[in-house]
């Protein structure tokens, strides 16, 4: 007999199964079974041969793994609870997630996104089958220019576009991005297709209803008529090379006869050792590999550059010896724009800059969280409510204090000190905090946070709205007891208290925190004040 299972799509399961259901991930059927997910790590195929780079898994908990059958029929809802399709089980296993890092991604270093989902997100077993749609995930945003694969095809037929030639991005565009574009369509005498991904990306890129924005604005800079602008609810993976291949395929499913791969198609930048993670030009060899196969076209483009002598821009070859290159990089406009500094008419158009500027306006106008971790008796409380004054004397953002053990009594009272349930209440302290933050107001938080995993997982959250700042206050351990009042160190060193941080669980210590302080060293208010010299270096205060 057949069990009756729910299952809650988590985001990135939602994308996947949207380009499912469409048809923007054929020939694929449903998520992955285990025969074609061994065949798509070794061989970028599907178990019959069919070219496929990217492994679609349902990840699921071991608990849910467990209530699970083969044959079962299990519901895909969404996360209001609508049922969107009917999983029928064909596998279900636990797979080699470093294997599949490794395969994938070339890496196994947590600094890559792709891997840090697999190893800390994604559920501990997979189960794969096909899918039978019920309906499709609703949209409420920007729906005029959200197209299924049959309707953009439809689409080209009406309009009598027989070459159209696909853009990728998952960032604002520029001056350089419009050049490439133009200069592609024009060279192929092709049609454009601007086809940003709207639905997972890089953690802490720019949120997808101010990049539409910004395309909108953009698309008048073509002429009239040549270029359409239609959104992909994709979920990246940054897997480089692989990710190139995988997003040719899904263009060409989209009715699209060329595809544009430029340098270092989506690359997820630098590894722990700060080199990049890809060659950057591996992901346009890669798919010239198999163009043939996948029946659509690639179009490799060098870095496009403002030259400054002929007022234009140029491919980086067309350069001649002499001529002077204006450029501003990613990480230089970014810090442009949160420091509110002017950003040059050759490099972007005013009403993209004056879009960015409006949700994303400069530091000091920004909400942020400053985030204390350290051991019990550190003197993270101390300190955060010295700063707690501090900030509120200056006034001009309103603050809040989420003190570990305040959070404990009136949001987390019912929670054990178990890992995850320890986890679960850093994870309710974050979204407070982000909710703070993108209010414009101020979070001090001040948990002990024992785990690098879900303090990173905060970071992202709250980052995607404003500042984040972690302070390590690393007092030792010898003071952190000396201090103990309530005689808890004393209690978990005898065994009557058990799992307690420092003693019998561990204290990951933040790696790159924006500050280290130790309170045995110096006063809780000259370690405020540090914390206040910190925030004006980073541009969060003025005075």
């Amino acid at each position: 007999m057949n069990n009756k299972l729910s299952w809650d799509l988590t985001p990135r399961q939602l994308c996947d199964l949207e380009m499912l259901l469409t048809g923007a991930f054929a020939p694929l059927a449903g998520f992955l079974n285990q025969p074609d997910y061994d065949s798509v790590l070794n061989n970028m195929r599907l178990a019959n041969g069919a070219l496929w780079p990217m492994p679609i898994t349902l990840d699921v908990s071991t608990g849910f793994a467990e209530k699970a059958q083969l044959g079962d029929k299990i519901e895909l809802r969404d996360p209001e609870g609508v049922l969107l399709a009917h999983l029928h089980v064909e596998s279900i296993w636990t797979p080699d997630k470093a294997l599949e890092a490794e395969k994938v991604f070339g890496s196994n270093d947590l600094a890559h996104p792709g891997v840090y989902y697999l190893q800390h997100k994604a559920g501990a077993v997979y189960m794969g089958g096909s899918v039978e749609a019920i309906e499709l995930p609703q949209h409420y945003d920007y729906r005029q220019h959200r197209q299924t694969p049959a309707e953009l095809k439809a689409l080209f037929k009406k309009l009598g576009w027989h070459k159209v030639v696909a853009f990728q991005t998952r960032n604002p565009m520029h001056r350089a991005h419009q050049e490439l574009t133009f200069r592609a369509a024009r060279e192929l005498e092709a049609n454009l297709l601007i086809h940003p991904v709207v639905g997972l990306t890089k953690p802490g890129d720019i949120d997808h209803f101010t990049r539409v924005r910004c395309y909108e604005h953009l698309i008048k800079c073509y002429p009239e008529q040549t270029t359409f602008l239609s959104l992909l609810h994709l979920a990246m993976r940054m897997a480089g090379p692989r990710e190139a291949v995988w997003h040719a395929l899904i263009r060409k499913n989209y009715g699209c006869t060329h595809f544009i791969i430029g340098r270092d198609h989506a690359g997820p930048g630098k590894n722990s050792q700060g080199e990049d993670f890809y060659p950057p030009y591996a992901a346009q060899e890669l798919a010239q590999t198999y163009e043939a196969e996948m029946g659509i076209k690639i179009v490799a483009f060098e870095n496009m550059v403002y030259v400054q002598d002929r007022a234009e821009y140029l491919a980086e070859s067309e350069v001649q010896p002499g001529e002077q290159v204006l450029n501003i990089s990613g990480t230089e406009f970014r810090r442009r724009l949160r420091e509110g500094l002017e950003i040059p008419s050759w490099f972007s158009y005013p009403e993209i800059i004056a879009e960015l500027r409006r949700s994303y306006p400069a530091r000091h106008r920004q909400g942020f969280t400053v985030f204390f971790t350290g051991l019990s008796g550190s003197g993270k409380s101390t300190v955060a409510n010295a700063l707690m004054i501090k900030l509120m004397e200056m006034g001009g953002r309103p603050v809040t204090l989420l003190d570990g053990d305040v959070v404990r009594k009136n949001l987390s009272s019912e929670l054990s000190f178990s890992k995850e349930h320890r986890d679960l209440n850093i994870r309710r302290i974050g979204f407070v905090a982000s909710e703070i933050t993108k209010n414009g107001g101020i979070a001090i938080c001040a948990p002990i946070a024992p785990y690098a995993a879900v303090r990173r997982e905060v970071r992202e959250l709250v980052e995607s709205h404003g500042g984040f700042i972690e302070i390590h206050v690393a007092t030792p351990i010898e003071e952190c007891e000396r201090r103990d009042r309530k005689g808890l160190y004393a209690k978990a060193r005898a065994g009557l208290v058990k799992g307690f941080t420092g003693i019998d669980d561990p204290y990951e210590a933040p790696v790159k925190p924006e500050l280290k302080l130790d309170t045995s060293e110096v006063t809780p208010d000259e370690c405020a004040h540090k914390v206040l010299l910190t925030l004006e270096r980073l541009g969060y205060i003025k005075h």
